[in-house]
């Protein structure tokens, strides 16, 4: 019995590799291209959303700190008023 083996002529094999590898290339690089469009997208999204994030918190940071500031100037205030009185009263006794 006799295989009929077929021979295909290397120009031709060749030319198959050539175009197999290019349509690999092409998928590969389609798929790099998405996938890093998505990351991108992605990135931009959720930097969003933390900037919101970090607006509040410094917006609110803000409101804190100057709350803060009137508290000690408010002490401040009080404890030099009673600093003066008890100056006064020091000032009777012992004259």
């Amino acid at each position: 019995m006799k295989k009929n083996i077929k021979k295909t002529a290397p120009k031709e094999m060749i030319s198959k590799v050539v175009k197999t590898t290019k349509k690999a290339v092409v998928n590969a690089n389609e798929y790099a291209l998405d996938t890093t469009e998505t990351v991108v997208t992605e990135g931009i999204a959720i930097t969003s959303q933390w900037q919101t994030v970090t607006e509040k918190a410094i917006k609110g940071g803000l409101k804190l700190a100057s709350a803060q500031q009137d508290l000690v100037f408010d002490l401040l205030t009080s404890v030099k008023k009673q600093y003066k009185d008890g100056k006064k009263k020091f000032t009777k006794l012992v004259a």
